[in-house]
This record gives C-alpha cells, sequence and structure tokens, in this order.
C-alpha cells in the first residue's frame, strides 16, 4: 500500500541521500511557487533530482483529505512533483487516494435517519417537496453536521450587509471543515439535493453561502483566480483532484472518461473552500460555474475559456 507523505518525508530526512535529494527538490518547488524562474542547469538539476528518488515511498505517496496535518502532507507532495506542473494546466496527478466509488454514494434518508435511532425524525416526513429543506433537517440529527455547518454559516454571514466585507479566507476555511469533517451521507445530500421548483434552488444555491465564500463585487478575470490557486497547496491539490476525475469524454455513459461520476462530485466538492469556488448559478438548474470572466483575457482567452469550461460545459460534471 502507499505511504502517506507525512510518513514518507521522515522516512527520507533519516537517510543522508535521500535527505539531500530531497533538499534540493525543496529549493525547486519553492522557486515554482513564487514564479521564480530557472536557468537551465537548475532545472536540470531538479529533474535529475527527482529521477535520483527512483522507487522511494516519496514518489509513490498520496494523502487522505481526512487526515490531520493534510496541509503538510499535500506541500510534501508537491515537493516531489513540482517538475511535473510544467505548462499553465498540467495537473493531471491527483495528491489524494482513489475516490470514492459509486456503491459508496448510494445511501437513502430512511436508512440514515434509522442509524440515528433517538431523534426526532418526525420532521422529515414534511419535507417531500423540498428536497433541500429535508436534507438540512438530516443534517440536524447529527451534532457534527449540525455544529460544523453553523459554524460556516455564523462566519460567512458576519459583515453582510454592512460596510465590512466578510472574512473570506475564513468563511472558506469553514466550508472546508463542514465537507471534509462530515460523513458525505450527510454533505453531499445538502449540496446535491434534487430541486422542482425555485423555492428549492434557492436554498440549495445558498448552501455555501454565495454572498462571501462565491462571489466579490465585481467578477474577476479567470486566469486570476487560477493563480491564486495555484499558490495554495490545497486548491492546486483540489484542482488536480478535479481535473483528474471530472475529464469528460463523450463516448462515456456517464460523460467521464474515469468512468465514475461519484468521484467527479466528491472531487467537485472539494473545490467548495477553495479560491476556485464553484457555485450553482441560478435557482431554476443545475448548471454550475466559477465566479469570473474570461472578457478582457488577450491573447489568453483561450486558456481561460478552458478553465471556465471545466465547470460550465463539463458532461462528466
Amino acid at each position: 500500500p502507499r505511504s502517506d507523505c507525512v510518513a514518507a518525508e521522515q522516512l527520507c530526512l533519516s537517510d543522508s541521500t535521500c535527505n539531500a535529494t530531497y533538499r534540493i527538490l525543496e529549493n525547486c518547488a519553492l522557486a515554482k511557487t513564487h514564479f521564480l524562474p530557472l536557468d537551465h542547469d537548475s532545472r536540470v538539476r531538479c529533474l535529475n533530482a527527482e529521477l535520483d528518488l527512483g522507487n522511494s515511498s516519496l514518489l509513490h505517496c498520496k494523502c487522505h483529505r481526512r487526515m490531520k496535518r493534510q496541509e503538510h502532507c499535500l506541500r510534501v507532495f508537491w515537493t516531489v512533483h513540482s517538475s511535473m506542473t510544467d505548462g499553465y494546466f498540467n495537473l493531471e496527478t491527483s495528491p489524494y487516494e482513489n475516490p470514492a466509488n459509486e456503491e459508496h454514494w448510494k445511501t437513502d434518508y430512511n436508512k440514515l435517519a434509522a442509524l440515528l435511532s433517538g431523534k426526532d425524525c418526525s420532521q422529515l416526513a414534511g419535507d417531500a417537496t423540498n428536497p433541500c429543506l429535508k436534507a438540512t433537517h438530516v443534517c440536524n440529527l447529527s451534532k457534527k453536521c449540525v455544529r460544523l455547518r453553523t459554524d460556516y454559516a455564523s462566519i460567512c454571514t458576519k459583515g453582510a450587509g454592512s460596510e465590512d466585507m466578510c472574512d473570506r479566507r475564513k468563511c472558506h476555511r469553514g466550508l472546508r471543515n463542514f465537507f471534509e469533517k462530515v460523513p458525505e451521507d450527510f454533505t453531499k445530500r445538502i449540496l446535491f439535493c434534487p430541486c422542482q421548483d425555485e423555492l428549492c434552488g434557492e436554498r440549495r444555491r445558498k448552501t455555501i453561502v454565495p454572498d462571501c465564500s462565491f462571489q466579490y463585487n465585481t467578477k474577476p478575470n479567470c486566469l486570476w483566480l487560477l493563480d491564486s490557486c495555484l499558490e495554495d497547496h490545497i486548491c492546486k491539490s483540489r484542482l488536480a483532484d478535479f481535473q483528474q476525475n471530472c475529464q469528460p469524454a463523450d463516448m462515456s455513459p456517464d460523460g467521464c472518461s474515469q468512468h465514475n461520476h461519484a468521484a467527479c462530485l466528491q472531487a467537485y466538492m472539494g473545490m467548495i473552500g477553495t479560491p476556485m469556488t464553484p457555485n450553482y448559478v441560478s435557482n431554476s438548474s443545475v448548471e454550475v460555474s466559477l465566479w469570473c470572466t474570461c472578457e478582457s483575457s488577450g491573447n489568453q482567452k483561450e486558456k481561460c475559456d478552458q478553465i471556465l469550461g471545466m465547470f460550465e460545459s463539463n458532461k462528466c460534471l
């Protein structure tokens, strides 16, 4: 089995040869993160250091979304794989372990309510017309779900409607906490509840408190969003995971090249609470988008359209 990158790093640092190679890679990754140009010799040194790792557990390590030292783990992963991200958009290697399978995502509310026996489940019966309200009531049956949902809601609504802007970074952290720490049986129901009317759709669109987590006063350019994302280890990792698992394919029955739509939805959930947070665009459809525009992209318009298209016109998603 693959080791996690924190354990692999500790193993490497205890070996003098691996330690020296790893230090070179740290400098390479640092230069890349700060967009510092590397001369030819430095680039060769970086590539050789990566090759020198050979069959080291560092080269094959992965991380878990719910692990305690996730940011540290991701930093180690991108230190070792920094040369693989040349160009603007080649994040084909996800640092995360195997994604969810389809079966894992098939859960019904009655079974979930039965697991939480002893709680008041009578309120669920009257929610048939609004699945998003029902999903919220199911969340209220779990102490952890209701606590972490209340946490992010209170952070993300502070400053709304006044001259003070909300604290977007804290709001994003609260959202990531919710989607990482609460079991997916709860989170996916709240985010992907099926709606037949606009009232339900409005509740679904406002799940992530878009005024704070999603919208700016004016739409930034999508390339700016991408740059913000690539400077952040968590966002960069979630984007790599999204690219890997939401790659569209015309001939696939579910529209996904990996033939695992559930893994794509899980990767989409992972983008929430990052600089590239997506959301529903209206109350009356399931279309999603990033809050950005490709106007004034000049000769980079094609690249910009590609970023936006990953969310707006992605068959797999």
